[in-house]
């Protein structure tokens, strides 16, 4: 883990020198870059085990940066640094394909921590890589690819914390999972913005996969606990038996 390279992308110098610095002083190898082109640049150059990336970039916005990324590394590890704490912003930022963000101004120390928690992440999916499908009633879940296939039917791409949080739950399926299991599962830490993260995502997944139209839930909230996927969709549980 201590010679990952991280890609750092800030426009700032400033920040962008700091940036460098506080990895480097945690053991990583630091690769700057102080605009979208650098960054693509970088990305095909350098093979980096995470990116961080600030929204406010030029001509590109960070958007649009995370966007380019994600096309061209599916499973890049991406934390947003931003000054926007507002939830739309957050919502478009994983939407888009960040993974984590961390609001500005931040700790170093809790910046490291999340790059180390990526890292590990991306590790401990190398080391599970040798199995590829993941299935649980109604869900077959392809681990190479970050697919989903609901029903047989339904094909829906996901983004890396969807993935990992609907895997950790098909790994669990029709039992609770609790939300500091689920926290460090998916983000390896868990924290506040961990939570509020976690919140998003499953937001998202729901919409995805259309959860809750027909008054039932597929990834059902256990208040004071946390998650429970239903592998059987409820019109289905309540089919009487011939």
């Amino acid at each position: 883990m201590s010679s990952s390279r991280v890609l750092l992308v800030d426009d700032e110098r400033d920040l962008l020198e700091l940036l460098a610095f506080v990895v480097e002083q945690a053991g990583f190898v630091p690769i700057k870059a102080a605009n979208p082109t650098e960054a693509l640049e970088a990305l095909e150059k350098e093979d980096p085990a995470v990116a961080v990336v600030d929204l406010n970039l030029r001509p590109w916005s960070g958007f649009d940066l995370i966007a380019e990324i994600r096309k061209r590394n599916p499973k890049l590890p991406i934390t947003v640094l931003t000054a926007r704490a507002g939830e739309d912003d957050k919502v478009r930022a994983l939407d888009t394909g960040a993974d984590d963000y961390v609001v500005k101004p931040f700790a170093h120390r809790e910046l490291v921590a999340r790059i180390r928690a990526q890292v590990r992440r991306a590790e401990l999916e190398r080391g599970t890589s040798g199995e590829s499908t993941l299935a649980a009633g109604i869900f077959q879940l392809d681990l190479r690819e970050r697919l989903l296939v609901v029903d047989g039917e339904l094909e829906l791409r996901l983004t890396g914390t969807e993935f990992r949080l609907l895997e950790c739950l098909m790994r669990n399926a029709d039992s609770v999972v609790g939300t500091n299991m689920l926290a460090r599962y998916v983000w390896g830490y868990n924290d506040p913005p961990a939570r509020e993260a976690m919140r998003v995502t499953v937001y998202r997944l729901r919409r995805k996969l259309g959860d809750g139209r027909s008054g039932s839930r597929l990834i059902e909230t256990v208040p004071g606990v946390g998650l429970r996927l239903r592998t059987v969709r409820a019109e289905q549980a309540t089919e009487p038996s011939l």
